[in-house]
């Protein structure tokens, strides 16, 4: 009796073991709990970028932040009487005036700093700012009614990092060079930045108001306007090669090639969503909705490549696992999975290589010492399984073929999903052909009454 049920169970784990239906189960779950370790590397990788963003910040702290430069904004202090419960107050209110021409010439000498493993970017530049302001009469016409405080009228330059201020600063007023202040008086309009006092100390002169001011900043990754100007002109050049010009603008006239970048933007008062004069506190929010500026972008950096690469993880597992299971078809070869485990757990070994090597070098040679070593070792592997060099040199070929169409894949960004879908296709419709002549029941059927 107990033989007759040692054989039956005999029987029963052969036929588990002969059965291809149950081998193709057990591949897919298998490629399923690959795709465990795989969070754990997209884990990895998301930490490494984080603590890259820590290194730029404290790199960032230290040199100055993202400069946003505007101004200047004529502010004139007035007192009003309202009335209150049937009593006259006096209450202080202040008009906000902005140029009439804004024009902003400068050049950004970009640097690359290093914490660490990390790089980077840093910039100087010197931004030579010219403009006027016309018409002021016509503006202040329906606040005249209204005491004017025009011995404590000022104008206020926005400066986000002050930090960044490298030279003195000298402000030229109508042909008189007035000193400048730190700190601002129009917090809600200007957060941060410097202030020009006494601009009418000897009258009032509201015609023809103009002023020209150089700018010597540190910044880090971006420099940005907002076009406070009626009509706002800007010119930026820089020799970085990889700008990304970003807000609520584009450049009229752009160029970028090797040699840098030149950007031109002419933006009109009809372009933005608030006036050129009110008093209050009012269109705060709205001047920040019209920031414009540049970015100074490394080029993708390698986490970003590696976090694409991951999403391609699947197939170069799928492509793997299909190559053997084929073999196991088509020479009756065995693989155990065990077997197909360890070949699994090398493929996402890749990444780890991948992650660690671009962090000291550059992530194309990376990525290729990750490929050769984990191509060579899964081939030499297939080898000693296969006990055919022939077939060992296909997986290698499949392999091979995989992290070159995922690299292709990476370099062409914009064509990314196009040249994914073709490759798909040619893989699935390979695949098809190469198993066309199979019959998957009558190839379980002959493994069965082998094994009987």
């Amino acid at each position: 009796m107990e033989t007759q049920e040692k054989s039956i169970i005999e029987s029963l784990t052969l036929s588990i073991r002969k059965s291809v239906t149950l081998k193709l189960i057990s591949v897919f779950i298998l490629m399923l709990m690959l795709m465990i370790p795989m969070a754990f590397i997209q884990s990895l990788i998301d930490e490494r970028e984080t603590l890259r963003q820590a290194a730029i910040k404290e790199v960032s702290d230290k040199w100055a932040n993202e400069q946003r430069v505007y101004g200047p904004v004529l502010t004139i202090p007035f007192n009003r009487e309202i009335l209150e419960d049937g009593r006259k107050k006096v209450i202080r209110d202040e008009a906000h005036l902005l140029p009439s021409l804004l024009s902003v010439n400068g050049r950004v000498n970009p640097q690359s700093l290093r914490r660490g493993i990390y790089e980077v970017v840093v910039y100087d530049t010197r931004l030579s700012f010219s403009g006027n302001f016309s018409g002021t009469e016509n503006y202040l016409s329906e606040i005249q009614k209204y005491d004017l405080l025009w011995d404590e009228a000022f104008l206020t330059i926005n400066i986000s990092d002050l930090r960044g201020i490298k030279e003195k600063i000298s402000f030229n007023w109508n042909g008189a060079v007035l000193p400048v202040e730190p700190g601002s008086k129009i917090p809600q309009i200007v957060p941060s930045g410097i202030t020009v006092n006494n601009i009418f100390a000897a009258a009032p002169v509201i015609k023809d108001l103009t002023f020209s001011f150089d700018l010597f900043l540190q910044g880090s990754r971006h420099l940005g306007f907002i076009p406070l100007g009626k009509e706002t002109n800007v010119k930026i050049a820089s020799e970085w090669k990889d700008p990304s010009f970003s807000g609520a603008f584009l450049p009229d006239n752009r160029k970028v090639n090797e040699n840098g970048f030149s950007s031109e933007y002419k933006i009109l008062e009809l372009n933005r969503n608030y006036p050129q004069f009110w008093y209050g506190v009012q269109n705060t929010n709205t001047l920040l909705s019209s920031a414009f500026g540049v970015d100074l972008l490394l080029p993708m950096n390698d986490y970003q490549k590696s976090t694409r690469s991951a999403k391609y993880a699947l197939l170069a597992i799928s492509l793997t696992f299909l190559t053997f299971f084929l073999v196991e078809i088509f020479n009756r070869k065995k693989v155990h999975p065990f077997q197909y485990i360890l070949i699994g757990l090398a493929l996402i070994l890749f990444y780890t290589l991948l992650i660690s090597v671009s962090e000291h070098t550059n992530f194309d040679f990376a990525y290729a010492v990750a490929s050769v070593a984990i191509i060579g070792m899964i081939g030499l592997y297939a080898r000693t399984i296969f006990g055919n060099l022939k077939q060992a040199l296909l997986l290698v070929l499949v392999l091979a073929f995989t992290y070159l169409f995922v690299y292709i894949t990476l370099q062409l960004q914009d064509y990314a999903l196009l040249i994914g879908s073709i490759g798909l296709t040619i893989i699935l419709g390979t695949t098809m052909f190469i198993t066309r002549n199979i019959n998957w029941y009558e190839l379980g059927s002959s493994k069965k009454t082998e094994s009987d």
